[in-house]
């Protein structure tokens, strides 16, 4: 809605509080907010003063060239030449002002109807319109002048206003409606009493002798039925069935969205009850945390001034013991170290064997290490909500500690050469990667969740104490670790497992690598002229030989071992290992080994 800014002086803003009181809209306009000054319709059907339509910002300007036909008024060819365009301030539709300015727009005449009518209701001061000093008392139809009795009289006595319908105000205050004439605004006192169809407007008598004297003019009351009944069934036939379905649509809408508001405003509620509860339940988790935490310290804090007590106590003792003692050698005679010696001994016998005396690396201050805060770890249900977050506070216990592939003696876990998972196999292979996982456990034997403990894995040759073997510990932060190694040579190894510098139950573990197993490079055949298919190619690391030209051996032939065995190096055993070339050779009659080529 485009409308310039007005300053109203104090004597508008007075004469907008007292129509503030008005009752009838009807008579109001929706800009100024006062009685109705010259009303005037807006292409959309909304009326407004004419100062207050003058007043609007122009929404657009158009000029339009159109070539100018016979029976075209004056009007209609000024609105083809220049349109000007605003937005109506109820409904901010487009509408077209003529060249004119709002003075081209029709007249509501129900309008100004209204505002007198409003004007009686509310007792307002009627002056006279003729003399301007008397009370009104009554009203000229014809001319729209309120009258005095005096301007009355006068009116009924002159010639030209004779004829004049002249009534009293009250009776139209009683009556509640009025019915004024229609008058001409080119020839005043003049009612619109005609209409001209080839302009399609009303005129006056004098309008239709002069200025329409050649169209054809109709009294009003002779095509009012006509015009009123296509303005009736616009509005009957198709209007106000659209308004109907239009309020029906409206109806489901507002209907809608009191539907909607609920369902929002319940739910709200439903998601405040629940924050309200959830934050219960966590709030309960929390103070639940806390005071888990609180045991733990008062629980951890017992034991560490017990472990200080036994320590002072040990401290004590032995630290008397000895003081008495050097004073004694230092300061004693002879005489007195003899006859204090049998107690002396006997304490300081008593205090080196069954004496408290842990060694440093056993004695672990609990400095809370241990504890630690999951965030996301689930904890279960409080008050029927999921809730997260534990205290974890377990400790190692290194009697409960477990090696995987250790449940054997002289077991490890070694990767398939294959496809590199992890295999249970007796002991390990020289050149092959070993693996074993040590699993941390507390004192109820179950895993501990978290990482992060000092491990320590040494392999060392039994009997060569200076060949260790390098490994590689992995922490995979859920209580696990991966140790990994790979053997350079075959014997005996000790393998150290210790957790925070203390060895875990059945440490140090022996390991067992052997020689790599050596897989048969020929074929477990009975000759090579069999396996061979005749081939005199076809070799064996037998002796064997064939006359005719065959390099490889022939049952029944010279050389030939007399049982089936492998070509690669003469083994009678299938199921076995491949001989060493060095074997081959201190034991062929033959001082060589041939090569296979079947």
């Amino acid at each position: 809605m485009s409308q310039p800014e007005q300053t109203e002086s104090p004597e508008q803003q007075t004469l907008n509080s007292e129509h503030e009181q008005l009752v009838n809209t009807k008579a109001v306009c929706n800009v100024c907010k006062r009685l109705y000054r010259d009303p005037k319709i807006l292409p959309c059907l909304h009326t407004f003063c004419s100062d207050c339509i003058a007043q609007l910002e122009p929404f657009s300007l158009s000029s339009r060239s159109a070539e100018k036909r016979e029976g075209d008024t004056a009007e209609r060819q000024e609105h083809a030449a220049v349109t000007v365009t605003v937005l109506c301030p109820d409904c901010d539709s487009e509408v077209d002002l003529p060249a004119s300015g709002p003075a081209g727009l029709s007249t509501d005449h129900l309008a100004l109807d209204e505002v007198f009518l409003e004007t009686l209701v509310t007792d307002g001061p009627l002056g006279c319109d003729l003399c301007g000093e008397g009370g009104a008392e009554s009203r000229c139809e014809v001319c729209c002048f309120n009258l005095c009795e005096f301007c009355c009289q006068a009116h009924r006595r002159q010639k030209r206003t004779a004829s004049h319908s002249v009534q009293s105000l009250q009776d139209l205050k009683s009556g509640g409606s009025l019915s004024r004439p229609v008058l001409c605004g080119l020839h005043p006192g003049q009612e619109l009493r005609l209409f001209c169809q080839p302009c399609d407007l009303p005129v006056c008598l004098e309008c239709a002798a002069t200025l329409h004297r050649d169209h054809r003019c109709c009294p009003t009351q002779n095509v009012i039925n006509r015009h009123g009944d296509s303005i009736r069934e616009l509005v009957t036939v198709r209007l106000r069935p659209r308004m109907e379905r239009l309020k029906d649509s409206m109806l489901k809408v507002e209907i809608s969205q009191e539907a909607l508001k609920e369902r929002v405003d319940a739910t709200v509620n439903e998601v405040r009850a629940f924050a309200r509860a959830y934050a219960s339940a966590v709030e309960a988790h929390c103070l639940s945390l806390l005071h888990r935490l609180e045991e733990l310290r008062v629980q951890r804090r017992n034991l560490l001034h017990l472990q200080q007590a036994q320590l002072q106590q040990a401290l004590l003792d032995v630290g008397g013991s000895v003081e008495f003692a050097e004073r004694l050698l230092s300061c004693g005679s002879d005489a007195e170290i003899l006859s204090a010696k049998g107690v002396t001994l006997r304490r300081l016998t008593s205090l080196a064997e069954s004496s408290y005396d842990p060694p440093p690396e056993a004695v672990a201050p609990d400095d809370g290490s241990s504890i630690s805060f999951l965030s996301w770890e689930p904890a279960g249900e409080v008050g029927g909500f999921p809730v997260v977050g534990v205290i974890h506070a377990k400790t190692v216990d290194l009697s409960k500690c477990t090696i995987e592939g250790e449940g054997k003696p002289n077991e490890c876990m070694s990767l398939c050469q294959h496809d590199g998972t992890p295999q249970v196999c007796r002991g390990a292979t020289e050149g092959e990667q070993g693996l074993f996982v040590l699993v941390c456990r507390d004192s109820a034997g179950e895993q501990l969740a978290r990482g992060g403990e000092h491990v320590l894995v040494s392999i060392v040759h039994k009997e060569k104490k200076d060949r260790t073997m390098e490994s590689t510990v992995v922490d995979n932060s859920d209580g696990s670790y991966s140790v990994s190694y790979t053997p350079e040579e075959t014997g005996a190894y000790s393998v150290w497992v210790c957790v925070k510098a203390q060895h875990v139950k059945g440490s140090p573990f022996p390991l067992n690598v052997r020689r790599k197993f050596r897989h048969h490079v020929g074929t477990f055949h009975c000759c090579s002229f069999c396996s061979g298919g005749g081939s005199k190619e076809a070799r064996c690391g037998c002796a064997g030989t064939m006359p005719g030209g065959f390099k490889g051996c022939g049952h029944g032939h010279k050389g030939h071992p007399g049982k089936p065995h492998w070509s690669c190096c003469s083994s009678f055993v299938e199921q076995s290992e491949c001989l060493p070339q060095s074997v081959i050779a201190a034991v062929s009659p033959r001082g060589h080994l041939r090569t296979v080529e079947l």
